[in-house]
């Protein structure tokens, strides 16, 4: 039996009903609400033993979740907040307004923040505290339609100029402010980025767990913080919004907020049309463990459910669907008397003493400072578990016709001048009528009482806020040959790179310095990459600790969980992990503490599985390294077409902060860590690393002496020709440079070819540097040429190709920046399951395909005959089928 059809059960016994609704309430009188809870928390647990209620639906009625006797009183003063908000409201809007009056392209959002205005107004007023420089303050994931309103407040604390407020959207001219919270281009006012919706809420969740990671571990004191996150009920259907909710309820996390702005409104419609949105999520966050506050009506609902004692109201709400209630609030009082009061009888006589404006007047609860303050309140002293509010508002509140509740509230970003008046009355703004024509922004006098009680309030708090600090303390990194000699001198020792990336972080771990700020990060399958014996080492976080013996207690590299542990072990949770990675790479910022991670994972399920989040991460000026392990197409053999990368150093050559690299070989590797460090934690650059490593042991050579500055500028040659020039040159990365430095061998010892063989660790920074200088030489006509690292390396008419275990598009980066001829093999095309050799094959980058590549480029410029080149594909058995990214 489900709940709706308990709802379509006449009452058989009505007396016997009474009786029981009696006594609940004879119970709530005399033993209070707790006791009452507890019986019913009771009678449901034996209701579902006896699978009377299998299916009942989680959530309460449609109402208030604070009583009004329950509700504290309000510690401000409600007409000034009043008229503060009706005047970030109207400078807000007139913000978007003006920027498109003057530039019809540049958009914006008004509905968003007019319907967010009280809840932004009572966190700022008296729960979002700021860093006062003596303590830490807390950190808020704020709307992204409805900054807006953030920069009006700014305005009136004189943070921001009115210069500012007229250049909304143009940022190029250096005095504008940015569409959405982007830390990278207001890198002193914005903390997080939320622009992509979805990305702000598992965000705030895995940035409250970090949180509790940082005051474990001791490293920073973090139990007066809080996160809070402003959120729109249609955003929750990204699968990121909720993709951490269970993990916030099981890990406790009490020093978390989400209040959802739920207006029942998307960008193009009702969220749920046919439903109720609010009921869906009470039902979500209480199934994930959440404590859930609903603010549904305003103050003056309050004595319409004072009277309603047979609770017909709330039958009403219960069969309103949000489609229904986006109509009623899009239309007058004397509408919703007539069709939604007046169809039943009993709902109409609640309401039969109030007149059309009177019902005109009810608000929303999201609307009512008093009942956001009182959900405020309850939150923050909720122990235990995260809480969750749900705030019901009108999109678009304030704009009449123009958008409150309208299906195009949220394209709304002109209003004529009818409806400008409009506005004005409603909030009361003392604006003249030419001051509202002219979109004029407003501004009250310093000795006012409004500016006076803004900064009053936001001296209790802290100071101001969002407001983000850019460095912190350096940290000293320790000399590469303490943790990677073994790389330096490998001696031609067989490792993989992946196992020396896992050996070079476990020896940083042991510095007295650096070792407890690094944050090795995995989502699953750490033994996969070597790190079990972290496990002992450091332990992995958790915090309870270990409730259990594990299975594996006897053996050396056992499963150790601890409170302090320092190895963040997400589960299945690419999402998760990343949002944890990121945490820990702005914590210079967020916490003013460096620390240093390392997330290793499938590089498959980077780039492109959570490539939004990575860009985020990039917003927020993230530093760490990101270990891209098992990469490649043709390294990880067995695994196939969903596990193979091809892409992912493309893809990370467009985020314009990272700094990607495909070493070959460990010293390389030791390289680039070494200079990622003292980039990131000394000299304290917004950039953060990506690094693939390969899981195929090979022979790892020595580090050939003064190559190190090469190696990080993307190339260096790794063995060249006894003759004073080659005749073709050969450049590789990854596993591939063995199969490159295997064909130049072919090409010495079966045709007399002599050859140069290059280690291009990255083909992305070759192609940053190279647009750089063709950028210079291009304004500077009459001054020094410069010449990129490329063109010195490869200068001249010597044939090069170039191979990778990546798409062609990657090594054909640099194609501009060389005069020769240049031939790219690549691993273009669905990936495949088998050995290693088949797939080099199949994708034609072994060393018999370099071979053939590299004569028959030779042929092209006339250096060889066709029929030595028809004879190598004959002598290595190279018979082109049909090309591998075809099939």
């Amino acid at each position: 039996m489900n709940a709706d059809s308990i709802n379509n059960i006449d009452d058989l016994d009505p007396l016997e009903t009474a009786d029981w609704v009696a006594s609940l309430e004879s119970l709530i009188r005399e033993s209070g609400d707790a006791r009452a809870r507890f019986v019913m928390s009771a009678l449901d647990e034996k209701a579902k033993e006896l699978d009377v209620l299998p299916d009942v639906l989680p959530f309460s009625p449609y109402r208030n979740t604070i009583s009004l006797e329950a509700q504290p009183p309000f510690p401000g003063d409600v007409e000034l907040e009043t008229r503060l908000t009706a005047i970030m409201r109207w400078n807000a809007l007139a913000m978007v307004v003006r920027a498109n009056k003057a530039y019809g392209e540049l958009g914006g959002h008004v509905a968003s923040y007019a319907s967010a205005a009280e809840i932004f107004e009572v966190g700022f007023n008296h729960f979002f505290k700021a860093d006062s420089g003596e303590d830490d303050g807390d950190l808020v994931f704020f709307q992204p339609h409805s900054a807006p309103g953030v920069y009006a407040r700014a305005f009136l604390e004189g943070r921001l100029t009115k210069e500012n407020l007229e250049n909304y959207r143009r940022e190029i001219g250096g005095s504008g402010l940015c569409s959405y919270p982007h830390p990278w281009l207001m890198p002193d006012f914005w903390q997080v980025p939320t622009g992509s919706m979805g990305i702000g809420p598992i965000s705030a969740i895995y940035h409250a767990r970090f949180m509790r990671y940082l005051r474990d571990r001791k490293l920073v004191d973090t139990d007066g913080r809080h996160i809070w996150g402003v959120f729109g009920d249609g955003e929750m259907d990204e699968p990121e919004s909720i993709a951490g909710l269970t993990l916030a309820a099981r890990e406790k996390l009490d020093n978390l907020t989400f209040i959802i702005n739920c207006n029942l409104q998307r960008l193009d419609g009702p969220v749920r049309s046919n439903g109720q949105i609010i009921q869906e999520l009470e039902q979500l966050f209480r199934g994930a463990g959440w404590n859930v506050i609903k603010v549904l009506w305003g103050t003056e609902w309050d004595n319409i459910f004072a009277r309603d004692k047979s609770h017909a109201l709330l039958r009403r709400f219960a069969a309103t669907v949000d489609g229904k209630f986006q109509t009623l609030g899009a239309k007058d009082g004397a509408y919703n008397l007539a069709n939604f009061f007046g169809e039943d009888p009993e709902v109409r006589a609640l309401v039969a003493h109030m007149s059309d404006k009177d019902v005109d007047q009810l608000k929303r609860g999201g609307h009512d400072i008093r009942k956001l303050f009182a959900a405020f309140e309850a939150a923050k002293a909720t122990k235990g578990r995260p809480t969750v509010i749900l705030a019901k508002t009108k999109k678009g509140y304030g704009m009449g016709g123009a958008g409150e509740s309208r299906m195009t509230s949220h394209q709304a970003k002109k209003l004529d001048v009818e409806a400008l008046l409009a506005f004005r009355d409603r909030f009361g703004l003392p604006l003249t009528n030419v001051q509202v024509e002219t979109l004029e922004f407003y501004k009250p006098a310093d000795d006012s009482a409004e500016i006076k009680y803004l900064r009053d309030r936001r001296g209790e708090l802290g100071g101001y806020m969002p407001a983000r600090r850019r460095v912190s303390e350096p940290v000293a990194i320790p000399p590469i040959s303490t943790y990677a000699d073994f790389a330096l001198q490998a001696q031609n020792k067989e490792m993989s790179t992946t196992m020396a990336v896992v050996r070079m972080f476990t020896n940083l771990l042991k510095d007295k310095t650096l070792g407890p700020r690094i944050v090795p990060i995995v989502a699953d399958e750490a033994r996969t990459f070597g790190m079990a014996n972290l496990f002992r080492q450091v332990g992995i976080y958790s915090p309870v600790g270990q409730l259990y013996e594990p299975e594996d207690a006897g053996t050396m590299l056992y499963y150790r969980e601890a409170r302090d542990g320092q190895l963040l072990e997400e589960g299945i949770t690419e999402a998760g992990a990343i949002s944890t990675w990121t945490a820990a790479a702005t914590s210079y910022s967020v916490h003013g503490k460096a620390l240093l991670p390392f997330y290793i994972y499938y590089s498959m399920f980077g780039f492109q599985r959570v490539g939004d989040l990575i860009w985020a991460a990039a917003d927020q000026r993230a530093r760490g390294f990101l270990i891209g392990a098992t990469a490649g197409k043709t390294t990880l053999g067995g695994e196939g077409l969903q596990h193979q990368d091809g892409s992912s150093h493309l893809v990370a050559t467009t985020v314009p902060n990272c700094r990607a690299y495909d070493p070959t070989f460990a010293y390389e590797m030791g390289v680039i860590l070494d200079h990622g460090m003292r980039s990131m934690l000394e000299e304290q650059v917004d950039e953060f690393y990506y690094i693939t490593a390969m899981n195929e042991n090979y022979a790892q050579p020595s580090m050939p002496a003064g190559v190190e500055a090469d190696i990080v500028r993307g190339l260096y040659k790794f063995e060249g020709s006894a003759k004073a020039t080659a005749d073709v040159r050969l450049l590789g990365c990854g596993t591939i440079l063995v199969e490159v430095i295997q064909a130049a061998k072919l090409l010495r010892e079966d045709w007399n070819i002599a050859t140069e063989v290059w280690s291009a660790t990255s083909f992305g920074e070759l192609a940053r540097e190279g647009r750089e200088v063709e950028r210079h030489n291009r304004f500077n006509p009459l001054g020094e040429q410069k010449v990129s690292h490329v063109a010195k390396c490869l200068g001249g008419k010597t044939p090069i190709l170039a191979a990778s275990d990546y798409v062609r598009a990657y090594p054909q980066l640099i194609a501009s920046y060389v005069e020769a001829p240049y031939t790219v093999l690549g691993t273009d095309g669905f990936g495949r399951s088998d050995t290693r050799q088949a797939l080099r094959s199949f994708f034609e980058v072994d060393r018999h395909h370099i071979v053939l590549a590299a004569l028959s480029a030779l042929q092209k410029s006339g250096k060889l005959k066709a029929m030595a080149v028809a004879e190598a594909i004959e002598r290595y058995g190279l018979h082109g089928n049909a090309a591998p990214w075809n099939i």
